[in-house]
């Protein structure tokens, strides 16, 4: 059995992918409600049940502060897979990362310094300042508080049915 749970927030936003079997556990304990459940069911001598699909927790949690870490899926999702020069949106394999101010003159590799680019709007930039090459993004890279799940960040044949309507 490979079925995995969606774990949402008390806001109905998803929060992680747990096991069946914690998700099971969280239901006993009383910390989660089902939301949607799979066909397939365990048992023990006492009880039978359907495996949860998704679950959703019963409490607010606001120590909870997501930490959107820097990576390239980070900046693609943060900027919608769009070039931030052009403004057009592109496949993933064909965006790159730009340094806005480059890395030739001080620009770090950071939040408030990279942004989406297509290959064509990141040759034509080059190591220019955006002064220098005439171009600008689109708008203020910026960290964000925190990144959507999209349907285009998972095999759309490992997102099973019973998530659809929770992810973005």
């Amino acid at each position: 059995m490979h079925h995995r749970t969606l774990l949402l927030t008390a806001w109905y936003l998803p929060q992680k992918v747990v096991r069946w079997q914690d998700a099971i556990t969280m239901v006993f304990l009383d910390k989660v409600d089902v939301i949607a459940e799979y066909d397939t069911t365990v048992s023990s001598p006492s009880i039978r049940m359907r495996i949860p699909a998704v679950v959703r927790s019963r409490k607010a949690n606001p120590r909870l502060r997501p930490v959107v870490r820097f990576s390239r899926a980070s900046v693609l999702l943060r900027d919608n897979f769009t070039c931030q020069y052009c403004d057009k949106p592109f496949p993933e394999k064909e965006l790159t990362l730009d340094h806005v101010v480059p890395r030739s003159a001080g620009g770090r590799t950071e939040w408030g310094n990279i942004v989406a680019a297509c290959r064509v709007c990141n040759y034509r930039k080059g190591c220019l300042t955006c002064d220098e090459a005439g171009m600008w993004p689109t708008t203020q890279p910026t960290k964000p508080v925190c990144l959507p799940i999209r349907k285009q960040t998972v095999s759309r044949l490992s997102i099973p049915e019973q998530w659809e309507p929770f992810l973005i």
